[in-house]
C-alpha cells in the first residue's frame, strides 16, 4: 500500500530586532529566535515544528529577510499564517511573507547568497535613536580607503584569518560577490554579499575596515591579514547589533503571500 507524506513544507521571510535574543539558534533557557518562532506556530497549529534557517545570526543580529522553513500538516494558508503567526509573535520579531515550497527545498544549501549591511554611526556625538542598531565610531573614517580594501575582499579567497571558532566547518574558502562601504550623512553602512559566511565573517570584516579608516592599518596590510589564515586576525570584532541580515537569494524567486 502507497503511503502518501501528509506534510507541507512552509517557508517564511521573517525580520527582527535582535537586541532581546541570544541569536537565532534555540539555546536551553535563553530568549532565541527560533525558541519564539516554533512557540508562535505550536500555538497556532498545535504541533512541534523545528525551525530552520538559511543563515544562523547572533547574539543581538538584526534580519530584515532571514528566510525559515518548517514542516506542518496544517492546512491553512500562506496568507493565514502571516497573519496567525504576526498575532502569537513578540512584536520584535515579525513574519513579513510565506509560501508553500516543495519538501525537498532546504532553505539552507538551496539558497545561493546571503546579504548583510552593517551601520556604523561615524558622528562626533552618539545619538540615542540608533542606539542598538549602529556601532558608534566618533572619529572621521576614510571612505575612500575603506573601499580600495573592499576590492581585495571580492572574489573566492580563504578568509581563515576573518573568522572565529570554526566548529565542524572543513573549509574557510568563500566566494564574496559584492563589498562595498557607503556614507549618508553621518550613516557609514557596509554591505556584504557572499555565498555563505563563516563566523562572525562580515562583523571581523568591519573591524578591519574600521582601523584602515581610521588610518591604524594600511593598505598593503590587508593582503599579509588575508594569507596569513590566522582566526580573528582580521578583527577586532565589530559588536553584533550593527549588522543586519538584509536578504537570502534563491535560484528562482520565492512567490511569497503577504
Amino acid at each position: 500500500m502507497k503511503l502518501f507524506n501528509s506534510f507541507n513544507k512552509i517557508v517564511l521571510v521573517v525580520e527582527y530586532d535582535g537586541r532581546n535574543y541570544y541569536g537565532f539558534q534555540w539555546q536551553a533557557n535563553l530568549p532565541t529566535i527560533q525558541a519564539e518562532l516554533e512557540r508562535a506556530i505550536q500555538e497556532l497549529t498545535g504541533e512541534s515544528s523545528r525551525v530552520i534557517a538559511a543563515s544562523r545570526t547572533d547574539t543581538g543580529v538584526h534580519a530584515r529577510g532571514q528566510v525559515v522553513s518548517f514542516r506542518t500538516k496544517s492546512a491553512l494558508s500562506p496568507q493565514t499564517f502571516v497573519r496567525a503567526l504576526n498575532y502569537y509573535l513578540p512584536r520584535d520579531i515579525a513574519v513579513k511573507g510565506a509560501c508553500k515550497v516543495n519538501m525537498d527545498f532546504n532553505v539552507r544549501r538551496d539558497a545561493v547568497s546571503r546579504e548583510y549591511d552593517y551601520c556604523i554611526l561615524n558622528s562626533s556625538t552618539r545619538s540615542p535613536l540608533f542606539e542598538g542598531f549602529a556601532y558608534f565610531v566618533p572619529k572621521k573614517l576614510n571612505i575612500k580607503v575603506m573601499n580600495k580594501t573592499c576590492e581585495f575582499l571580492e572574489g573566492e579567497h580563504d578568509f581563515a584569518s576573518f573568522a572565529a571558532a570554526l566548529g565542524k566547518l572543513r573549509s574557510t574558502t568563500r566566494t564574496v560577490y559584492g563589498a562595498k562601504v557607503t556614507k549618508e550623512d553621518e550613516m557609514v553602512t557596509y554591505h556584504m554579499t557572499a555565498n555563505s559566511f563563516l563566523p562572525h565573517q562580515v562583523r571581523n570584516t568591519v573591524g578591519l575596515l574600521i582601523r584602515i579608516g581610521l588610518g591604524k592599518v594600511g593598505l598593503e596590510e590587508v593582503q599579509q591579514i588575508m594569507e596569513a589564515k590566522r582566526l580573528g586576525l582580521a578583527g577586532p570584532t565589530a559588536p553584533g547589533y550593527g549588522l543586519c541580515l538584509t536578504k537570502v537569494n534563491y535560484p528562482g524567486n520565492l512567490e511569497l503571500a503577504i
